[in-house]
């Protein structure tokens, strides 16, 4: 009895000593705070972004989102790692001020709540657009700064098509964006900027002491600057050997979005790093070779008009044969259901004529059809209208007449997913908007696409898995809120001029400028 008692005394001493070691391990690391919300917004389309399309994810459910900072990651254990609320929407249409302000008030609490930090993991996109407001990335990392003060190191992570202003610049300690379109390489990205946070907290370094920034007045679609084509694929190839430089941490060439008529839609290349010659040096490197390159880059496939894409997809033997419907990309910022390209489709006199013609259309909004759908079931007759609800502007609404052949519930971005075979079309129709990108979207719903003659998609580029399924493709010029032909928008506030919709008497001045470190003037 007594030998026992003495046992469990020194296991319970031990233990207490392992807890207070383990406390004190987890008191010395690195505070750092997780936080953003992204989207891409066109300005040129009438859809509305609210609040509920973020889907923001808060606290612990943050860790989710990115596989680096598993519970067994390597990254997680270095920094005690703090979640507030991080939120990514869909491309759309321009963020409501209410739902703006919501986020940002939510964001601002959790911040508030386990102060202090060392460093914030600051993950956004770069390209949102809210009512009534200049630069909201800029404005909502100020509005953290006034919560974490300038002492706290900030890394940003962000899409290359997002912009940079110099508020963005400033507030923001490193920064960095992807190497890559399609964006195979998004969470290395992510983990490469949460990585460098670590290191310059661990080492004692802190703050990189030069940021270079260079604005490139050059603003092109992404459709155009894809790097899985030149000149794209050899421009971003020179990002990581010039990271690899002494005295450069990191560097990156932001493209810029398009469709938001706001001053900050322009290139951006930038590099951080503690010499300053090498800083100027890689920045003024990739914002000269963006410009040399600007006439050379083109669609990353062959564009022309949707009749000539059907046209050509009927004769060609090549099958699947995808179509881009790009005018309405809702994984750009179109609002997704312009029925143009669909009421041309269902109307097309020789698919009527080759009713052997598998034909998929993905895809179109239509809650009404989706709810009559599930009233009648699989195998039932439905007419109602799609489409149209949001973008009017080309097309009105179609009323939809066919036979359900697939419903699926509990998709994130959809909710409900109906297909509906009308003729030798099978039409996808979602409660809510949603991309089709992966070919379990389709089989999903009982659809092959590699068996399919022909595959209407409403997106742009491809993204891998669907490029690796065509074997014929071609990009359709169809109208919408992210028009490929930028000469068509009526650009009011962008810095002018801007290529390609203007034209340039002289050289732009592509030197470095240096912007100030965050918390100095």
């Amino acid at each position: 009895m007594h030998s026992s008692l003495i046992r469990i005394c020194c296991l319970l001493v031990l233990s207490s000593l392992f807890s207070c070691s383990a406390k004190e391990k987890e008191n010395q690391l690195p505070r750092i705070a997780i936080a953003g919300f992204a989207i891409e917004s066109s300005t040129f389309s009438p859809a509305k972004t609210q609040e509920e399309a973020f889907h923001p994810r808060y606290k612990k459910n943050i860790f989710n989102m990115y596989p680096f900072l598993s519970e067994n990651a390597e990254l997680r254990s270095r920094a005690n790692w703090i979640p507030t609320l991080r939120g990514h929407a869909l491309p759309g249409g321009i963020v409501t001020k209410e739902s703006y302000q919501s986020l940002l008030d939510k964001t601002l609490k959790l911040l508030k709540d386990s102060l202090p930090y060392d460093g914030v993991f600051f993950d956004i996109h770069g390209a949102m657009s809210v009512e009534g407001l200049d630069d909201p990335e800029g404005d909502l990392i100020k509005k953290i700064r006034a919560v974490v003060g300038y002492e706290t190191m900030i890394s940003t992570s962000m899409d290359l098509h997002g912009n940079v202003s110099k508020v963005l610049a400033q507030n923001s300690d490193l920064i960095t964006c992807y190497r890559m379109a399609p964006h195979e390489d998004a969470m290395d990205s992510k983990k490469r900027a949460a990585q460098n946070l670590v290191e310059r907290l661990e080492n004692g370094k802190g703050k990189p002491k030069y940021k270079a920034w260079v604005k490139v007045p050059i603003l092109l679609p992404g459709e155009k600057t894809s790097t899985r084509v030149e000149p794209g694929k050899s421009l971003y190839a020179k990002v990581n050997p010039l990271t690899e430089q002494a005295g450069v941490i990191d560097a990156a060439i932001w493209m810029g979005y398009p469709w938001a008529d706001e001053p900050r839609n322009h290139g951006v290349v930038m590099a951080v790093g503690d010499d300053q010659e090498q800083v100027a040096k890689a920045s003024e490197e990739l914002a000269n070779t963006f410009w040399d390159v600007r006439d050379k880059f083109e669609f990353v496939a062959p564009t022309t008009t949707l009749e000539e894409s059907i046209q050509t997809a009927i004769k060609s033997e090549d099958r699947p044969f995808f179509i881009s419907d790009m005018g309405d990309n809702p994984t750009a910022g179109g609002a997704g259901d312009v029925t143009w390209t669909l009421r041309e489709i269902l109307n097309h006199p020789d698919f009527s004529k080759n009713k052997d013609l598998s034909i998929i259309y993905a895809s179109i909004p239509g809650p009404e059809l989706v709810e009559a759908a599930q009233a009648v079931g699989v195998g039932g007759k439905v007419s109602a209208k799609v489409g149209a609800a949001v973008d009017n502007r080309y097309a009105p609404p179609i009323e939809l007449t066919g036979t359900v052949k697939a419903i699926k519930e509990g998709d994130k971005n959809a909710e409900v997913e109906v297909v509906v075979q009308v003729n030798n079309v099978h039409v996808i129709v979602t409660k809510k908007r949603k991309p089709y990108h992966y070919e379990k979207d389709f089989t999903e719903l009982e659809l092959d696409p590699r068996t399919a003659d022909i595959v209407f998609v409403k997106i742009g580029y491809l993204v891998p898995e669907l490029y690796d399924i065509q074997k014929g493709w071609l990009m359709a010029l169809t109208p919408g809120g992210v028009d490929q032909d930028l000469k068509r928008l009526e650009y009011k506030r962008i810095e002018r001029p801007m290529f390609p919709v203007d034209t340039f008497d002289e050289m732009p001045d592509l030197s470095a400028q240096f912007i100030p470190l965050s918390g100095t003037k």
